[in-house]
């Protein structure tokens, strides 16, 4: 996603390599670069000439400083990282601050009226957003199917309500109107605190579709009036937004589709124009797929830096108990194809690998149209499935025999199996010497609290000759580690000191209850 906005910050900081100073020449170069790739990802030409302003106004009025940080902290810095800098404190600036909170009532249900053109995924988006106010918040939500023009909207609803346990609203040939007074009415009977209107759309705004909305508006009074708006229509979506705005004074706007946008200029635009916030990021089909917008995240993904607080919070929706135990065994090249198989499941809940990929830091070292195939995890987890459990544990090495039967089992070809066993010890050694070097840094995930160590890291990877895994590839390194090259014995003896804890354990438990 947003490639065509990252590509241009990308050759920004190009322009300043091997460069000290902000020089006027230099700055100029960069923000030529911007302003090429903003106007190709449609974001709105008044918003892209006032950013620049700001960041050139910024870059040419800045003593770069070579140092950063005092004491052991102090690290050297460039003019690249002081432009990146600025660029990123304006790009949070254009899309914030951050006001992702919805207005809430008091002793009657708090409602919000969704709004929008056909085809932006509106109705999707108010079944996620049920499903993100129950889970997130501890509400008790109800929808109300008030599109009763767009064949089947109102069963998609009703299947949606079903998919998250969550009561549907709807009276059968009644107007938009009389249906969203009615759920009004029905939500004090059914307990529910908040009311979502499912309202209808048009294929463009017009005057019919602003004058049934706005008599929702005044019979209803909601809460909230959140606009769903597909990041894909480029500049259409600032328009539509304006629109929207002028006509109902809304209260927020829902993006939707920026996972499978590469341009993404109307979330840099939409704030600037109508002065309202974005609250929420659509980020794929499932129901799940809905985050609170922080303008610092969109903003380092822009530039090319990730998103790890994003990532730690994607992380933190999935993890179970054990993974913190299974993190520090991997970082210690302690890991069997059961761990892994595990790890595989939790990446895959949390969403497409490509929006993970595009939360990772060290974008700038992927090759440009670097694809990720999610397909990769499923073939990967076939040919875990098709091993013994002793294979899986790693007490059994995968000789050729082994993995004959393992490529025959999973339909896979032998080749595949042998890469997975290849790149499986890799990882497994790659891992147990970044646990080693980084003082358990990333055996305390979550709660990798800066980025500072990266720099160590990159030249680890040198020193060890190989550079750094092959980002690109991700989906085939993440299934290509190595069962045979397990180290048995590794695992043996990680077992053995978790058995004499437990004895040491029972012999304390006895001595107790001895006293008693």
């Amino acid at each position: 996603m947003l490639d065509i906005l990252s590509s241009g910050f990308k050759e920004a900081k190009l322009k300043f390599k091997g460069k000290t100073t902000l020089s006027e020449e230099n700055v100029k170069e960069a923000v030529a670069a911007i302003r090429k790739s903003l106007l190709e990802a449609d974001v709105e030409y008044g918003v892209t000439k006032q950013f620049l302003k700001r960041v050139q106004d910024k870059a040419l009025g800045q003593e770069v400083s070579l140092k950063a940080g005092t004491g052991s902290g102090k690290m050297k810095v460039s003019a690249a990282d002081h432009f990146v800098g600025i660029c990123q404190e304006e790009l949070e600036g254009l899309m914030g601050p951050v006001d992702t909170e919805l207005s809430l009532a008091v002793n009657r249900p708090t409602t919000i009226m969704m709004v929008g053109l056909q085809g932006t995924g509106k109705t999707t988006t108010t079944g996620k957003l049920a499903k993100f106010l129950k889970t997130e918040k501890k509400r008790k939500p109800m929808l109300v199917a008030a599109d009763i023009y767009r064949p089947a909207a109102v069963d998609q609803l009703k299947i949606l309500g079903e998919r998250i346990g969550v009561p549907v609203f709807h009276i059968e040939g009644a107007n938009p109107v009389d249906i969203c007074n009615g759920a009004m009415k029905k939500a004090f009977e059914w307990e529910c605190d908040t009311i979502l209107f499912d309202t209808a759309g048009r294929l463009t705004v017009d005057t019919e579709l602003m004058a049934e909305l706005e008599s929702i508006k005044s019979n209803t009074k909601p809460d909230n009036i959140l606009l769903v708006c597909d990041s894909m229509m480029g500049q259409d979506a600032v328009t539509t937004a304006k629109a929207f705005n002028d006509s109902l004074s809304i209260s927020g706007v829902v993006m939707t589709k920026l996972d499978g946008d590469t341009r993404g200029g109307a979330a840099l635009s939409i704030k600037e124009v109508t002065g309202t916030p974005i609250k929420f990021l659509g980020m794929g089909e499932e129901l799940d797929r809905l985050e609170e917008f922080r303008p610092e995240g969109l903003a380092t993904r822009i530039l090319g830096m990730g998103d790890v607080v994003g990532l730690m919070q994607d992380f933190g929706k999935v993890v179970e108990e054990d993974q913190e135990e299974q993190a520090l065994r991997m970082m210690q090249g302690q890991f069997s194809y059961l761990d892994f198989y595990k790890q595989i499941e939790m990446i895959q809940k949390m969403g497409p690998l490509k929006d993970i990929m595009a939360k990772l830091p060290m974008q700038d070292m992927l090759p440009d149209g670097a694809e990720v195939d999610d397909k990769e995890l499923v073939k990967i987890k076939a040919m875990i499935d098709s091993m013994t459990k002793k294979e899986r544990q790693g007490f059994d090495p995968l000789n050729p025999s082994r993995m004959q039967r393992i490529a025959k089992g999973s339909g896979r070809a032998l080749k595949e199996v042998q890469d997975l066993h290849q790149k499986f010890s890799g990882m497994k050694k790659m891992m147990g010497m970044f646990g080693k070097n980084m003082g358990g840094m990333m055996g305390k995930i979550p709660g990798m609290k800066s980025l500072n160590q990266m720099n160590n890291l990159r030249k680890m990877a040198k020193g060890a000759g190989g550079g750094m895994p092959d980002m690109a590839s991700l989906g085939s390194m993440f299934g290509g580690m190595d069962g045979g090259g397990m180290g048995s014995g590794q695992t043996r003896q990680f077992d053995r000191d978790k058995q004499k804890k437990l004895r040491k354990a029972a012999k304390k438990a006895r001595k107790k209850n001895r006293k008693k």
